[in-house]
């Protein structure tokens, strides 16, 4: 059996209907669509995203990225995206998996691997936190073997670090390798902008300076500004916004808070401007948009890889 068939038939043994599902192995979930599915805002962790089936459209801010399964996304930093299954069928439904990067693990096989033996080929680093790159041979048979063992859950305690130490191993001798060096050294421009993300995530529903974000981050107010939307394609501000409106259609959505405490809680003093701003971000005004989230969940489940 091929390697992208035989990914497509174990993700697909183990999620029998569409959504997302953690698995027994840590870090490791699996996504299953039998249909297109509308855009859905999501926060991106750093994180491997392997497509078996089907493809998908991820967008942060304004830019677009396109992958399938010839293909994977890198995440290297906490990014609020908009995600969007574009094919997918009963019949051939999408099938992805996605691993969260152990960071601790990166750091210390960063240490063990020479900067000279890190890549294979040529460097394709894109300055975003976001990336599709090709997937080669050695880490496509790497995640079918790690999914594979899902089939012996004895196994998992013993072979599952090793399997996934050794994807970790071929994402630093892939394309993206510089990419993932600069988010493990501390004073890299993109370590310095996730210590920033870090904050503005504990903080959002403060109100906050840039001079204070600029120190947490331990950058100049000018260097945070270029680089932060270098990384995330967005100012802090508009990453903060984004943060807020997402919990706030949580909280509506989860907690049944109506609109005006949903605002309250996420740090809104004006019940009109965080309308308008949800509405310009989620396509329809509160209630209704989640009314029709109720009405429709699979069109709209969120789906990270």
């Amino acid at each position: 059996m091929q390697p992208l068939n035989e990914l497509a038939e174990l993700i697909a043994q183990h999620t029998r209907e569409d959504g997302v599902f953690s698995t027994a192995i840590p870090r490791l979930s699996l996504v299953r669509m039998s249909a297109p599915t509308e855009p859905t805002l999501s926060v991106q962790q750093p994180s491997l995203c392997v497509i078996a089936q089907g493809i998908k459209h991820v967008t942060l801010a304004d830019e677009l990225f396109e992958y399938g399964p010839a293909r994977h996304l890198i995440a290297s930093a906490d990014l609020p995206i908009s995600g969007r299954v574009i094919e997918a069928t009963a019949e051939q439904p999408y099938f992805s998996l996605k691993l969260d990067l152990d960071i601790s693990a990166l750091t210390a096989m960063m240490m063990e691997v020479r900067p000279a033996e890190m890549s294979a080929g040529p460097s394709k680093v894109c300055g975003k936190a976001l990336c599709v790159s090709r997937t080669d041979p050695q880490l496509l048979d790497a995640a079918v073997r790690l999914v594979r063992l899902l089939n012996t859950p004895e196994d998992i305690p013993y072979l599952a670090p090793l399997v996934e130490r050794e994807l970790l191993y071929r994402l630093m001798r892939g394309e993206q390798a510089e990419k993932l060096r600069r988010l493990l050294m501390p004073e890299s421009r993109l370590a310095q902008v996730n210590r920033a993300i870090s904050w503005i995530r504990t903080n959002y529903d403060k109100p906050f300076s840039i001079d204070h974000v600029a120190r947490e981050a331990r950058m100049s107010t000018s260097s945070l500004h270029e680089h932060f939307r270098e990384v995330t394609a967005m100012s802090p501000l508009q990453y903060q916004k984004q943060l807020r409106l997402q919990e706030a259609r949580r909280l509506i959505l989860a907690e049944a808070l109506d609109a005006a405490s949903a605002a309250h809680r996420v740090g809104y003093d004006s019940p009109s401007q965080f309308s308008r701003e949800y509405r310009r971000l989620f396509g329809a005004p509160p209630i209704q948009d989640v009314s029709r989230l109720k009405a429709e969940p699979a069109r709209y489940a969120s789906a990270p890889a």
